[in-house]
């Protein structure tokens, strides 16, 4: 840049445009940008600059692709952004497994039945203002009834949004206790034995795509039946019933160069939730998380990256549904059959991984629209190892994995394809030399 605006080392950015987004807001664009119309950018630096931004433009995830280019007359640049637009309903049928991961799922005796179907509907960039509605209608073996509206942002700037959301969900099955390690599942057949519903609303501030925080208040009932209550009277405290209200506050510095598939940059996030139980009888319970990543290209098609998990989790007392670990949001990979109750846990995770090959961007010759005629495929190969702790007061003797070092070892194929689908294939191996194939459906770290 600084060769086409020879004798010039500050630059001032006279227009920034826009093409291709039909959809999106002009303005919910300009809020990603770090400059505007007026500002000056020192020529060394301007490359850099606008590949950052053009970043900030791509991970708001609502376009296939995103390019830039600046054009400099007597120290005065044109700044172009174009950008090719996604599809952005959809209506997804849901046909899903009703367990934690596929393994648990096999596992159990009665795989077939515990099913889920339904339609999951997402509106993406609703009004071109990168809002968002979901709804799901859910049947079979979970019942589930949601929809919630996220808007990052409002305003010029779209620097304050809101948030809100209700569901309501209950199964014909819950596993109400761990043992061995392992969940133990209790089904009726004409009732349901658990019934959840919750409102929710908060506010949203962010500076960019990059730079976030929510605050929101929940209102969550919760029911068992009495045969529940009766195999596990500590699942509620020994209450079939209990209300709370629950306030939480996220804070997320995501500096990753994709947020789909990273291969550079760094993930922050930290959060504080205040449970208050409406309940009489019932202790709060305060749980703060934290979460790091950091993502480094080593060159000639090599990655390495790594990432570290806490929980803490603090009250009087803790019931069986909140005594909870590994084997849910947070896992050792290798230990997918698994959960570990606990308060508290760490969780550290690294890995290396080799691009086999970039197909780029496959096009489906027999469909005109530029929104779904063409495919990304990028297979990487991954070595990884996992390691983690789990802190617990008392656990069931015959639970063996809290209050030990865990860890595995594992090689894997990850694909990144349609919109920003990754997709896994691993083969772990654990501290207890117990080893098998998983799937997942997202990047591990």
């Amino acid at each position: 840049m600084q060769a086409q605006c020879p004798g010039y080392s500050v630059l001032r950015v006279a227009t920034v445009l826009f093409v291709g987004n039909e959809v999106t807001k002009e303005s919910t664009l300009r809020a990603e940008l770090d400059f505007k119309e007026g500002d000056t950018i020192a020529a060394p630096k301007l490359a850099r600059r606008l590949e950052q931004n053009r970043q900030r433009i791509f991970n708001l995830q609502l376009f296939h692709s995103v390019a830039v280019q600046a054009v400099c007359r007597n120290g005065e640049i044109t700044v172009l952004f174009g950008v090719q637009e996604r599809w952005y309903t959809f209506p997804t049928p849901i046909f899903s497994l009703a367990d934690r991961n596929f393994r648990s799922w096999l596992d159990r005796p009665d795989h077939w039945r515990r099913v889920d179907y339904g339609l999951h509907l997402v509106r993406r960039n609703f009004r071109g203002r990168n809002e968002q509605i979901i709804g799901n209608l859910q049947l079979g073996f979970n019942r589930k009834y949601e929809l919630f509206y996220e808007a990052p942002g409002y305003g010029k700037r779209r620097r304050i949004g809101f948030g809100a959301g209700a569901s309501y969900y209950r199964s014909h099955a819950l596993d109400y206790a761990t043992v061995r390690d392992r969940l133990v599942n209790f089904r009726e057949e004409e009732s349901f034995p658990i019934e959840r519903q919750y409102v929710t609303a908060g506010l949203r501030w962010r500076r960019t795509v990059q730079h976030l925080s929510a605050f929101d208040i929940s209102y969550h009932h919760e029911r068992i039946s009495d045969s529940i209550q009766q195999r596990n009277p500590d699942y509620y405290l020994g209450r079939t019933r209990r209300e709370y209200l629950e306030f939480s506050l996220t804070t997320t510095l995501n500096q990753r160069n994709t947020f789909a598939y990273p291969l550079t940059g760094r993930f922050v996030q930290f959060a504080a939730v205040q449970r208050m139980f409406l309940t009489p009888g019932s202790s709060p319970m305060t749980t703060l998380r934290g979460r790091y990543a950091q993502y480094f290209d080593l060159g000639h098609r090599f990655y390495y990256d790594f990432g570290l998990q806490t929980q803490l989790r603090f009250s009087r007392r803790v019931a069986y549904a909140d005594n909870r670990a590994f084997g849910y949001e947070a896992l050792v990979r290798g230990y997918d059959p698994y959960v570990i109750d606990g308060r508290h846990y760490g969780l550290a995770q690294q890995s290396i991984s080799y691009r086999l090959f970039d197909a780029g961007r496959i096009r489906l010759g027999n469909i005109q629209n530029p929104k779904i005629n063409t495919i990304p495929l990028v297979l990487y190969a991954n070595l990884f190892t996992d390691a983690g702790y789990v802190s617990a007061l008392s656990p069931r003797p015959t639970n063996q994995l809290p209050n030990q070092f865990l860890a595995s070892v594992g090689v894997g194929l990850h694909l990144v394809t349609y919109y920003d689908r990754v997709l896994t294939v691993e083969y772990t191996r654990n501290k207890h030399g117990q080893g098998g194939f998983f799937f997942r459906s997202e990047f591990p770290i």
